[in-house]
């Protein structure tokens, strides 16, 4: 593992690279995207409404090769701001660098400036690298249960 990874707030001129980085996460997590140009609309629509920061992860040698989105938003709980890695992936050429480590460092160190009370995040059960990964880093796994409806699943459905 090495420290080289430089991260940085992707631009408008990040969005085929940010995008390429979130179609290889939506292929690792086997979502079907039905539109190729949906990934860089939907990136690209996020950002320029300020909706979710992105960043990018760069290492010597071998280019950009990860990415992370943010969005922020509250806790009641706490009743303050809260931030959540919705998103985190490195491409394979990148693993195994640091990268993933810098861009979750990057994060938590924006969001300790930002004042918020916590980051959130969720991964898939079997996704082992990436809980050791936030473990080490200071995540605790909550006893929270998550859940979701899909509305998209059955029309009309209440």
């Amino acid at each position: 593992m090495s420290d080289t990874a430089e991260v940085r707030t992707a631009g408008e001129q990040d969005l085929d690279v940010a995008a390429e980085l979130f179609r290889g996460y939506l292929d690792f997590y086997e979502v079907a995207v039905e539109d190729p140009a949906g990934p860089r609309a939907f990136l690209a629509e996020r950002m320029r409404r300020e909706e979710s920061l992105v960043l990018l992860a760069s290492v010597p040698g071998r280019g950009t090769v990860g990415f992370a989105q943010v969005y922020r938003t509250f806790s009641s709980l706490s009743m303050a701001p809260l931030w959540v890695l919705n998103d985190l992936y490195v491409a394979e050429a990148g693993r195994r660098t640091g990268a993933g480590r810098a861009l979750l460092r990057e994060v938590l160190r924006r969001a300790r400036e930002a004042g918020a009370s916590g980051v959130q995040l969720e991964t898939a059960y079997d996704n082992k690298v990436a809980q050791s990964l936030y473990e080490a880093d200071g995540f605790v796994r909550e006893e929270f249960h998550a859940y979701f409806h899909d509305l998209a699943a059955i029309p009309g459905d209440r």
